[in-house]
């Protein structure tokens, strides 16, 4: 006698399982722009009073590399010997007198460092400016 054994295929309905599917990635993909871990959040101060520095001296670079000191053009090998004199004609009106360093955006980094580091040598604080 033989049997007949009837072998049966399970069905597996995915019907829902894809709607599910969609789901999930739309709302992991609106989550995942909404939520960016490279921010951290925190609370600034807010001032009361205007905190801009003063401008005592005023070096401006143009773009021909030519260094002003107000409207006066000066040389760039004397900056050293020009910063130390007005830092010390400045310093009988403010403690800390400021440097700022007003550079177009063509002058060279190199130049306007070179100025950073004459207004710190001579004992003044540098605030640079490039437009």
């Amino acid at each position: 006698m033989k049997l007949k054994r009837s072998k049966s295929h399970g069905e597996l309905h995915a019907n829902a399982l894809n709607d599910i599917l969609f789901i999930l990635l739309f709302f992991f993909l609106i989550v995942s722009t909404l939520a960016n871990p490279n921010i951290v959040k925190v609370n600034n101060p807010a001032g009361k009073k205007d905190t801009k520095a003063k401008q005592n001296i005023v070096i401006s670079i143009d773009k021909a590399q030519k260094l002003y000191l107000g409207q006066k053009l000066i040389d760039i090998n004397m900056i050293d010997t020009i910063l130390k004199a007005e830092v010390m004609k400045q310093r009988a009106f403010v403690d800390t007198p400021s440097v700022v360093v007003n550079a177009d955006t063509s002058a060279y980094y190199g130049e306007v460092f070179k100025v950073m580091q004459s207004a710190k040598r001579a004992g003044a604080k540098v605030v640079a400016i490039v437009k």
